[in-house]
């Protein structure tokens, strides 16, 4: 008797057979309109089975579009999901916006000017021209400078930089000396577990202005600073030794040692440890803004939080996250420059 299998189109067919009947059932039983996430739930791990079994029929050289088409498609799956249930009202809408109001908010954030705090989202690029006719460059400047994008982004990248240059260093110098690592392994690790929120009041007391933008790059250089050091660190005591061994070998000297071994078989780690850094110097500076900050993107994304005006709140938290993504992206692009050997 010939054995029955069950080939992939046979396991796709059942899942989206799967699909509408979960679906069907969910509706019938009204489990929708009080237990909304069950059925969502459902929804997306049968979506994550159908989409697996699908990539794996997909050709070899569609799979890099199919996995663009995932990481692009889901995020809006997602989105339609938030959409249809708050517009069937299982979600108040006064609390979650759909995400056309939000989108709607965003583009009213991104075209307005706040003449009380002479502010604006984006600094209104679109007015640049006009402002290099009528004042020059300093008029343009300005334009820019009202940004509440830009002031987050100088405060993420003078605090990046500020901290990611010491730890690197300071990481590397514990990575091959012992005597260093000993001394300053168990204060780091001491350091390291504090919030480093918490910090800022003792920056504040530190910096002649504690309301000005020292203490919160300081605060922001400090979180950047141990996650890259501790991660140096490991990346150069990772390597291994018969590397290390080899180089000597050849007769190479200390400097062609950390050269040509130590230094491109840390970096890997240490570009880990950068874009650890990155996203916590972003998620640090937000929260800073939320408490001390009259300018921006946290600042915006609070100030709309206490007038309740939640779609133009959701619509800061979009531009964090995208931000984020911009930021990531940037930062794996220097990584393809500086490491081509990983392409």
């Amino acid at each position: 008797m010939r054995e029955f299998r069950l080939t992939s189109t046979h396991k796709i067919i059942l899942v989206v057979l799967a699909l509408v009947f979960w679906n069907l059932a969910t509706l019938l039983m009204h489990l929708w309109e009080e237990h909304w996430w069950l059925g969502l739930s459902g929804d997306l791990v049968l979506v994550v089975v159908l989409a697996d079994l699908v990539g794996r029929e997909i050709p070899a050289r569609y799979e890099t579009l199919y996995e663009r088409a995932l990481a692009i498609g889901f995020p809006i799956l997602l989105l339609v999901a938030w959409e249809l249930i708050v517009r069937a009202e299982y979600l108040s809408p006064r609390w979650f916006p759909p995400p056309t109001r939000i989108l709607a908010a965003l583009w009213d954030l991104t075209v307005s000017y706040d003449r009380f705090n002479e502010t604006s989202l984006f600094g209104r690029p679109w007015l640049v021209p006009q402002a290099l006719v009528n004042g020059g460059w300093e008029s343009a400047w300005r334009l820019f400078t009202e940004s509440h994008v830009l002031t987050t982004l100088v405060r993420v990248f003078a605090g990046f930089f500020l901290g990611t240059v010491p730890g690197i260093l300071l990481g590397m110098i514990m990575g091959m000396n012992r005597t260093v690592r000993a001394m300053l392994d168990t204060a780091m690790s001491a350091v390291y577990v504090l919030p480093k929120i918490a910090i800022f009041p003792i920056m504040m007391l530190i910096f002649p202005n504690p309301f000005g933008e020292g203490p919160k790059i300081a605060v922001v250089a400090i979180s950047a600073f141990f996650l890259v050091a501790i991660n140096t660190m490991v990346g150069v005591r990772d390597i291994d030794p018969v590397y290390i061994q080899a180089g000597r070998n050849y007769g190479a000297n200390r400097w062609q040692l950390f050269r040509h071994v130590i230094l491109p078989g840390a970096l890997p780690v240490i570009f880990a440890g950068l874009r650890l850094a990155l996203g916590t110097a972003l998620i640090v500076i937000v929260a800073i803004e939320f408490v001390r900050a009259k300018k921006g993107v946290g600042f915006l994304t609070f100030y709309y939080w206490e007038v309740l005006l939640t779609d133009k709140m959701y619509a800061g938290l979009l531009v964090i996250m995208g931000l984020g993504v911009l930021l990531t992206q940037g930062l794996q692009w220097v990584q393809r420059k500086v490491m081509p050997w990983q392409r």
